[in-house]
């Protein structure tokens, strides 16, 4: 019953953000009596919409959810008090809540009520559904996944930049539809240059753009860029340490919005950018490209997660564009190591996710 509430809370995944993504069942003599998720931030939450499909069925039954109930009046009720009304027998729950506003008392609340709850059913499962919202919350800074595409000799592109396109129409798919599930999508001003990408939910994927993030320290996009001409509700965002170039009225008055970072060796200190972001509620960011970005983003720590697709092939010699810009380790002993290793296949495409040693979840 967890891993149908599980298969009901993905639904909700890319349209709950600030809130986080919640399936429930409500299950009695055997019977699923109704079962519900959250479907956007605002509307009721997934207990709700669960015990509304059981009508008077929800007496006596029990609740399988994947994150603890709320117990505090926010922007609705508390769910934990909708449970305790509709009499309901034994509350499993997958994850506590990590929200200090929530964070036990929701448990607490129904087991004073005379209510038996069990917690941790499947909690890994449930953590790695709300990556996101356990970071963000926990530290106030957004959980950043690095997605990258390279050959199998590790070139993200030719030695001339061409990068179209190394992976599969399938494997591109997958990624505009994580760009649906995201907040935000990052690159840096060299890919906006090189590629002039649009970064918005195309190829047939249904779901909201996120927020585009261009980290241009000097403001060099050029004015003719795609993004400036996009029909998208999704705003473009310049991170910057110039915001008092002409540009930068300029790209105010095309709809863009400019955020003045602190200065780190010339360019934007990605912490201070990420701690901005936090502030304006984005739990998760997709970092895309380039290589600069990325070789800063991995040597000062700030990558959470590893999405990297593998073609199948080669383009030899010791030219072309490697993943990471900067200077690496001397000794291998020094590498950065991965763990929580998954492999999975998009046609011939290999995709490997994982995770840095160091992380910022919590256990």
């Amino acid at each position: 019953m967890m891993r149908r509430a599980l298969s009901l809370a993905r639904k909700g995944l890319g349209k709950t953000s600030p809130n986080p993504a919640v399936g429930c069942v409500l299950l009695k003599d055997g019977v699923i009596v109704g079962e519900g998720w959250h479907r956007k931030a605002g509307t009721p939450h997934a207990e709700v919409h669960a015990l509304a499909a059981a009508s008077g069925m929800a007496r006596g039954a029990d609740v399988f959810v994947t994150l603890e109930p709320c117990s505090h009046h926010g922007r609705t009720p508390p769910c934990a008090d909708a449970l305790i009304a509709a009499g309901v027998a034994r509350v499993f729950v997958g994850m506590q809540d990590p929200n200090p506003l929530v964070s036990g008392k929701g448990i607490a609340a129904l087991r004073s009520a005379g209510i038996h709850v069990e917690c941790g059913i499947l909690e890994k499962e449930c953590r790695l559904l709300n990556e996101p919202f356990i970071k963000h919350t926990t530290t106030g800074l957004p959980f950043v996944i690095l997605k990258s595409a390279m050959t199998l000799d590790g070139r993200t592109a030719t030695a001339s930049g061409d990068s179209k396109w190394i992976t599969s129409e399938i494997s591109r798919r997958y990624v505009h539809r994580l760009r649906a599930t995201v907040d935000a999508v990052m690159v840096g001003v060299g890919t906006v240059v090189a590629d002039d990408p649009q970064l918005t939910c195309r190829m047939g994927v249904r779901g909201r753009d996120p927020l585009r993030v261009i980290v241009d320290s000097r403001l060099r996009t050029p004015p003719d860029a795609a993004l400036f001409s996009l029909d998208s509700p999704a705003k473009t965002l310049f991170a910057t340490i110039d915001s008092d170039s002409p540009a930068a009225a300029e790209f105010e008055a095309r709809g863009a919005e400019i955020l003045r970072c602190r200065e780190e060796e010339g360019r934007v200190d990605l912490s201070d950018l990420l701690a901005g972001l936090g502030s304006r509620g984005i739990q998760s960011v997709l970092l895309e490209g380039g290589r600069e970005l990325a070789g800063a983003a991995l040597h000062k720590g700030l990558i959470d997660k590893f999405l990297l697709f593998f073609a199948p092939k080669l383009l030899g010699g010791a030219d072309g564009c490697g993943l990471f810009a900067g200077s690496g380790p001397e000794r291998m002993a020094d590498a950065h190591p991965l763990r929580d290793l998954v492999v999975r296949r998009f046609g011939q495409d290999i995709l490997v996710e994982g995770y840095p040693e160091r992380t910022c979840l919590p256990d």
